[in-house]
This record gives C-alpha cells, structure tokens and sequence, in this order.
C-alpha cells in the first residue's frame, strides 16, 4: 500500500490549505460576531471559490465540477475543515442525490448548482422525526397531475443561502413511500418559520419551515416514488466523509496551536511543552489525529477502489463516529493546553471547541452510529470493520 501522496495530490492538498487560510480565516471573528457570514460578504467568497477551482468536487466536469477522486475531495476537506464557523461551508458540493435526477433535473438543479448559480438545501429532520426517519409527517398527496407537499421541517442548513430545496415527504402519507422532491424556496406554501442560534456560529443558517400545501408537478420528483430513503442513505454517506475530513482538519490545527503555544509559553522557568501533563497531552492528540487520517483514508481509498455500496455505507459510520470524537477530544485537550487563552473567543481553539460538538449530532448521532454498526456486525461478521479488502484477481495460493 503506498500512501504517499502524488505531486498533483500534494498541489491540491496545498491550494486547498492556502483558501483556508488566505479566503476563510480571516473571516472567522467576523463570522462568530455577527453569528453569520454577513451578507455583502457572500459574493466575494463565491467568486473566491470559482477562481480558486474548488467549486463542485464532487461532481463530473460535465456537469460544471471539478471530477475529483474521494481520495481528492478528502484532501480538500480536511484543510476546509480548518476554518472555524462552519465557514467550509461557503466552498459548495451540492447533493450526491442530485446526479440521480433526469437529464432536465440535471441540467436544472445539479449543473447551475455546480457552476455556484444555484444551491439546494436538505429537509429531512422533522419536530418529531431525527434519528428515527420512519417518524416523518410531511406528506405528498396526490393532486391533480402533481403533488401536494404539507409538514414541517427543522434544521435545514443553509436555508438562506439557497434557492431550493430537497424535501423528504412520504407519498399518500405510506411510510413504505419515502420520497424526494424538488421545492424552490420561494414557492407559495413555504414559510420561514426561525432561524434559531445555536451553539456554533455558522456561515448559513438552521432554518425551521412549514409546507402548507405546497404544489409541484411529477417532474419534482427526484428519483423513484418510494426511493427516497435510499438516495438520503447515499448523501448521509457522503456528508460523513465530509464531516470526518472537516473533524480530521479541525483538530489537526488545535493541536498545531496547542503544540506551538506549548513551546512558547514558559513557567516555572521551562517550556511548559517539558513539562510530562502537557507532553503527554500532546502525544495522545498526535496519536488520536495520525488514527483518523490512517481510517479516512482508507475508507476514501476503497470507494474509489470500487468498494461495494453497503460495505461503504457501514464503515462510514465508523469514520463519522471515531472522527467526530476523536476531533472533541483532541481540541478540548488543546483548549486545557492554552488556558485561559484557549478559552477566549478570538481563539481559534475556542471557536473550534464550539464548533466540533454538533460532529457527534448531525447526519446521525454517536448513538446511531453504533447502532448502524452493531447492525452490520450482527448482519455481516465483524470482518466488516476488522478485515482488510483483497484484491479479487490476487492467487489464493
């Protein structure tokens, strides 16, 4: 196994790390001040994104992307993932789903969103329906040639920066109908509820929403009738290996500033780094992030290997799971390293240790991901986790 990267590998991993550092960190306290990428701010970034070729990663040239490998993209997140305030989030990837559409979706929603002309927002999350998607209510009856969508939706990230919607909405209220559809923002029957503060400032919002009778026709539709559960599978699997990156990244530049700070500041007469409670700190965080990368990785590489779909949904959650808590616990380490500094709000450890919480939340709690886990184990052996992949054309002799 060679895990060196290539020159061209190196390059983008590079260029990736200097728009962290050159486009969003330097809008970071703005961000956290005013609890969100202000507005007149927006423009500027987008064309950053654009000019800077990390628009789309994640889709075909096609279709306005940039056709980068897992492998690739994961580069380019882990060094977004460095940016505090959710501020990754202004270099957009739209909705894996969204390739699934027809030839007119695809050419309506998925190649402007590309190209940063358009942008969707995911509402699946109801007051009732988190973890548990069998819990959904909204509802898509039938109307005339089309549908009539009713419910209502929370946490739908970055409804404000958006122009369009996928909603999860159960066809004739069958739970065996779980679909996806199409739904501008601005369509007569949806109505902006709030936009709650949480505990992280970030670029976009959280919006709550209701659909009071929102018509669309069968062209809406993304995917099959009844295929909806099964394509938000597929975009939870790719926002976990965002997440994991961003996780991977975030703590990387804690313990950076931990380790420097560590060097720097003297008590007692000595580095406080010579000191065995904060060397060992350090090392344990070194080791935490070197495990993450070596499982990131490695999961990236077998999707681009071809990795069958249900082997790829399973270790994703692993990787969600053991980033997301591995990022809490190396930054908190990081802001006990600091002190006092690394509590203040123009830190950036401090902005980071707000920020990594919600990991072990959205796109599936720590609990579900063991619970997703426990499953695969009991379904397919624990091979599923402890066993590296083969290759197929090697002799078994």
């Amino acid at each position: 196994m060679d895990l060196r990267l290539s020159p061209a590998q190196a390059a983008l991993q590079a260029r990736a790390l200097a728009f962290c550092e050159e486009v969003l960190q330097p809008l970071e306290q703005l961000t956290d001040e005013a609890g969100h990428l202000p507005m007149e701010r927006r423009p500027a970034v987008k064309a950053a994104v654009l000019e800077w070729g990390l628009n789309a990663i994640n889709h075909g040239p096609e279709v306005g992307g940039q056709g980068l490998t897992m492998v690739e993209q994961t580069l380019v997140n882990e060094q977004l993932g460095r940016a505090t305030c959710g501020l990754w989030t202004t270099v957009w990837q739209p909705a894996i789903c969204l390739k699934d559409g027809t030839a007119a979706q695809i050419e309506t929603y998925l190649a402007p969103s590309c190209r940063g002309e358009r942008r969707a927002c995911y509402a699946v999350s109801e007051p009732g329906a988190g973890s548990d998607p069998s819990m959904i209510e909204t509802r898509a009856e039938r109307a005339g040639g089309g549908f009539r969508l009713s419910g209502e939706k929370w946490f739908v990230t970055s409804f404000d920066a958006s122009d369009f919607m996928v909603v999860q909405a159960l066809v004739d209220g069958d739970t065996a109908k779980p679909t996806l559809f199409l739904v501008a923002r601005d369509a007569p029957g949806v109505t902006h509820l709030r936009s709650p503060r949480f505990m992280h400032s970030y670029a976009f919002d959280h919006a709550e929403i209701r659909l009071e009778g929102v018509e669309v026709g069968t062209e809406a539709v993304l995917g099959a009738i009844g295929g909806g559960y099964e394509l938000t599978k597929d975009w939870f699997v790719e926002a976990r290996l965002q997440i994991a990156a961003h996780c991977t990244g975030a703590a990387t530049r804690a313990a950076e500033i931990a380790t420097a700070h560590a060097k720097k500041r003297v008590q007692f007469g000595r580095p406080i780094g010579d000191f065995q409670a904060v060397e060992f700190k350090l090392a344990d965080m070194a080791v935490e992030i070197m495990a993450a990368q070596s499982l990131l990785y490695r999961v990236a590489a077998e999707i681009d290997s071809g990795a069958e779909r249900k082997r790829i949904h399973a270790q994703a959650s692993a990787l969600k799971l053991f980033c997301s808590e591995m990022a809490g616990r190396v930054i908190d380490s990081a802001v006990q390293v600091l002190g006092g500094r690394g509590y203040m709000r123009e830190s950036p450890v401090e902005r980071l240790y707000r920020d990594i919480r919600v990991d072990r939340i959205w796109e599936g709690t720590s609990e579900i991901q063991r619970s997703i886990i426990g499953r695969q184990i009991k379904k397919r052996g624990i091979e599923v986790y402890t066993a590296l992949p083969r290759d197929e054309g090697q002799d078994s002799n």
